[in-house]
């Protein structure tokens, strides 16, 4: 492995296998910590990256192309699990694209992105093992590209990046994991529910550190935190939140009161 952190980062996101992709970003993440890397003083932030490295399935389609994922059958059950892997997996190479990708960023921006990284390579061996449980594997059933898409759309700007895929792509997953565990329950797969329980607890930790470095690209450049997420959600037409809101998580995460009443009333509209 490269000493040079942000090109060791770039190799691991092209890195086309999950497991060999989860071991390069654990062993990055160590390299850091142990002062193995370092970092070109005053770097221009890198070219973005259009295509990340990935396995030849799951086929990719639209998201509306995508068949309900229910937990009654175990088709169903297996096809929701790995919609979480398929997460799990994009979110990997979404952390360490931002660590290739904003070089100009402090050590303390690299450092929490790493550990991003690190947690979402863990993830996504749990919910791999999980659906490897029933008889299936990452790659058997479609997925969309949701999550990159936006990366790829937001890669020009620090500030779009934190606001639209933490705090929006990501912290939907705040909401939509009490809904998971509920329909886990009823069919009583206590291994999973284990499962999402450690990824909900980690990922109210990665929201928080995009919603840190959104409020500093914010302060950088004197603008309100909260209008402007508002303003970044319309201008790059971004899924708006779906209620309800996981408000403790949110909270939890860096959001206001105040901003969260703001949000189901932007929710609300969007309905309209």
């Amino acid at each position: 492995m490269t000493n040079e952190l942000h090109s060791a980062a770039r190799a691991a996101l092209m890195i086309e296998d999950p497991v060999r992709k989860c071991a390069a970003t654990h062993a990055l993440r160590r390299a850091w910590e142990a002062g193995e890397c370092r970092v070109e003083p005053g770097a221009d932030d890198a070219a973005p990256v259009l295509a990340p490295g990935r396995p030849a399935k799951p086929l990719l389609v639209a998201p509306q192309a995508l068949a309900p994922r229910g937990a009654g059958s175990r088709a169903g059950h297996a096809a929701l699990l790995h919609a979480i892997a398929h997460i799990e997996f994009n979110a990997i190479n979404l952390a360490l694209d931002c660590v290739h990708r904003f070089r100009s960023m402090p050590s303390a921006f690299h450092a929490d992105w790493l550990r991003v990284a690190d947690e979402e390579a863990l993830h996504f061996g749990l919910i791999r093992a999980r659906l490897q449980a029933l008889g299936h594997d990452y790659g058997d059933f479609p997925a969309h590209n949701g999550l990159w898409e936006m990366a790829c759309r937001t890669a020009g700007d620090l500030l779009a990046r934190m606001a639209l895929v933490p705090r929006v792509l990501e912290a939907r997953g705040l909401d939509a994991t009490p809904p998971i565990v509920r329909k886990l329950k009823s069919i009583g797969d206590r291994d999973s529910i284990a499962v999402l329980e450690v990824i909900l607890r980690d990922e109210i930790g990665h929201v928080a550190i995009g919603d840190r470095w959104f409020r500093h690209a914010c302060a950088a450049r004197g603008l309100a935190p909260e209008p402007t997420y508002i303003e970044l959600i319309e201008a790059f037409g971004a899924p708006r939140p779906q209620p309800p809101l996981n408000r403790a998580a949110r909270l939890a995460a860096g959001f206001s009161e105040g901003e969260l009443e703001r949000l189901a009333e932007f929710a609300r509209e969007g309905r309209g």
